[in-house]
């Protein structure tokens, strides 16, 4: 696919991250970021598995969504001790997603600290998410438009974005947040899918400690190259369309399509899909 990589610094001021990637709504990977919190040292699966061993938690696989499925309903659940020993023994599909772990496990809000860079994040306790050697979370973006800084803990994860602009070509399903979920972005099939080919994107590799900003509406396809985890904080969106569009998805959008999915069942799935061929195909 046609991807540049994603600008690179070591630290940053507040002014400048502000200023050349915010308001300008530009990607940007800060290296050293958390290299004073606690968690930079303590944090990696075996911590996480001594104080939350005994929490059970919500899994996420790759299967494609079905009419049967809540709005993010997770598919299966397990003690996180259970689950940190899968991650540590095999590759697996099954994923952490959106889990407020530090609500669970007061002790890791100790762990990180606030970032002074220039948003005004949302002080909620941050959600955290998990995933196995080669799983991956597909492409979206997020329902509220938040800006989002989102660092990555335990090993290397690929990610790559999409600006809104580009939604034409990604295989948009209406009435949801995710592209076509048979698109392997790894590998794109151009003659199934051959609007990707005018998509025009970003890549990078977040190690250990490092922080992506991920501006708001960005569309994003994860894929944990080992196993680990990541942390969010947001900032609400900046720009008024923005926020109009935020309201829409989380008040309206995703009651009718849950509303949609029992009324009409798989045919409703199966008609946002072939409506996404049509659209990008346009």
């Amino acid at each position: 696919m046609n991807l540049i990589e994603i600008e690179r610094v070591e630290t940053i001021s507040k002014e400048d991250f502000y200023t050349l990637y915010v308001k300008k709504q530009k990607p940007l990977v800060i290296e050293k970021l958390t290299q004073d919190w606690p968690a930079y040292e303590k944090w990696n699966l075996n911590y996480i598995k001594s104080v939350a061993g005994e929490k059970t938690v919500p899994l996420y696989d790759d299967r494609p969504v079905s009419h049967k499925d809540g709005f993010n309903q997770a598919h299966t659940q397990m003690k996180m001790a259970d689950y940190i020993d899968l991650l540590q023994s095999k590759p697996t599909n099954y994923r952490i997603f959106l889990y407020e772990l530090m609500k669970e496990v007061p002790l890791l809000q100790q762990d990180f600290k606030w970032p002074n860079i220039g948003l005004r994040l949302v002080k909620q306790l941050p959600m955290l998410f998990f995933g196995g050697e080669n799983s991956k979370v597909f492409m979206h973006y997020d329902i509220d438009y938040s800006n989002i800084l989102h660092f990555h803990f335990h090993g290397t994860k690929q990610c790559m974005l999409f600006d809104p602009q580009q939604t034409p070509y990604l295989y948009k399903v209406p009435h949801a947040l995710i592209a076509r979920e048979d698109i392997d972005f790894d590998a794109p099939d151009f003659e199934k899918f051959p609007a990707l080919q005018n998509a025009k994107g970003y890549i990078t590799h977040l190690k250990h400690g490092e922080m992506l900003y991920m501006p708001e509406g960005y569309w994003h396809y994860m894929k944990y190259q080992s196993a680990g985890f990541s942390m969010s904080l947001r900032a609400f969106p900046r720009r008024i369309p923005n926020l109009s569009k935020a309201f829409y998805n989380v008040f309206i959008m995703r009651y009718f399509d849950v509303m949609m999915r029992k009324l009409k069942g798989q045919a409703w799935i199966d008609y946002k899909n072939a409506k996404a061929m049509k659209n990008s195909s346009k």
